[in-house]
C-alpha cells in the first residue's frame, strides 16, 4: 500500500503493507529511531508519538490509519539544533536517565501543556500515567513538566 503522510513538518510517501505498525514504519522505514520499543502492546508509552494532535501509542497503529495524517515524533520537537524546552527542563531536572521512555514522556508533556501551560501535579500525573519509566522513580520526570512553560511543538 502507498501511503503519504506528514511527519515532522515535512511530507512523505512510502510502500508499506497496510497492517504494519506505524512504530515500526517509523523506525525502519523513515530511519526515526527516537521512537521506542517497550513492550509492543501499549502499555508503556515508549512509542509515543502524536498523530493528528493526539497522542498514541504507535505500536497499536497500523501503517494505513497514518496515510493522510500529521505526525511529530521525538525528531520534530527540537527546531534548528535547538532543544524544545520541555526537552532542556527533561535534561535540568534529570528526568532523562536511560533514554527509553524519554521520547515518549516528552512528547506526552507537550500535550499535558499544550493543555494546560500550567498544570496541577495531579494534572502531570494523569498525563503521564500512560508511560512507564523504570529509572527515575517519576518524581524529576513530574518536576520537569511542572518547571516548564513553553508553546508545545506539533
Amino acid at each position: 500500500m502507498t501511503i503519504t503522510f506528514t511527519i515532522n513538518g515535512q511530507s512523505k510517501t512510502i510502500e508499506t503493507p497496510p497492517m504494519a505498525r506505524l512504530l515500526d514504519v517509523l523506525r525502519h522505514n523513515l530511519a526515526l529511531t527516537g521512537t521506542k520499543e517497550g513492550c509492543g502492546e501499549g502499555e508503556c508509552g515508549a512509542c509515543s508519538v502524536i498523530l493528528n494532535g493526539v497522542l498514541v501509542n504507535s505500536c497499536l497503529v497500523p501503517a494505513l490509519q497514518a496515510d493522510g495524517a500529521r505526525i511529530c515524533t521525538i525528531e520534530g520537537v527540537a527546531q534548528d539544533g535547538v532543544l524544545h524546552p520541555v526537552q532542556q527542563s527533561f535534561l535540568k531536572h534529570g528526568g532523562a536517565q536511560c533514554g527509553i521512555c524519554t521520547p515518549g514522556m516528552t512528547l506526552a508533556a507537550l500535550q499535558i501543556l499544550k493543555a494546560n501551560p500550567h498544570p496541577t501535579l495531579e494534572e502531570v500525573k494523569e498525563g503521564l500515567s500512560g508511560n512507564l519509566c523504570r529509572c527515575t522513580g517519576y518524581q524529576k520526570i513530574f518536576d520537569a513538566v511542572m518547571n516548564t512553560y513553553a508553546e508545545p511543538a506539533e
